[in-house]
């Protein structure tokens, strides 16, 4: 009886072992993709050309989410304004917000709730939503290292889901792009 006691325990474990090799093996192959019916969202970033002309704060660089992967397409665009920021209280406000971000670039917008504080790195800023003109939302994020920042603005066409801000400040939050903001900044 021993030992067949002992069978079934090794047998056990080595079916429990398996089903966590197969389950580490699925999540750790190609990047998840959204599953719309689900709810379910796992942005895959994609870097793309800078769409907009010359001006003086010069070229950003240029993100895209595929609709099968956010839900509906998402343009990220993230640039930084050397020497733009209040040395003393960054991004403090909705109005420093509007002021520093980069809205502009993809025409009239409205604010369609209040600005939260947001973390990205070492640095603070600010996040707020907004629609803009076409029938489309946007997402305007702002953070600061002393005197220097980074605007982000993240264009959701109108099938995407309108909450991607944890999407888009977990891109903003990874290494490649702490890297970047790092190197644009000179920290």
């Amino acid at each position: 009886m021993r030992l067949t006691s002992k069978f079934v325990a090794i047998g056990a474990a080595t079916a429990l072992l398996c089903a966590v090799a197969a389950v580490w093996t699925l999540r750790s192959g190609e990047p998840a993709r959204a599953t719309a019916a689900l709810g379910e969202v796992r942005p895959v970033w994609s870097e793309t050309d800078w769409p907009f002309g010359a001006d003086p704060w010069g070229k950003g660089k240029a993100f895209r989410c595929k609709a099968e992967d956010c839900g509906g397409e998402v343009q990220l665009y993230v640039r930084a304004k050397l020497g733009f920021c209040n040395c003393v209280t960054g991004v403090a406000d909705d109005d420093d917000l509007e002021k520093m971000g980069d809205l502009a670039l993809i025409g009239k917008a409205t604010p369609i709730g209040a600005g939260r504080e947001i973390i990205v790195g070492p640095m603070r800023g600010r996040s707020r939503p907004y629609r803009v003109e076409g029938n489309r939302n946007a997402l305007s994020l702002a953070f600061n290292q002393r005197c220097d920042m980074v605007a982000a603005t993240a264009l959701v066409g109108s099938g995407a889901p309108a909450s991607l801000e944890p999407a888009v400040l977990a891109f903003l939050n990874s290494d490649r792009m702490l890297k970047w903001a790092e190197i644009a900044l000179g920290l």
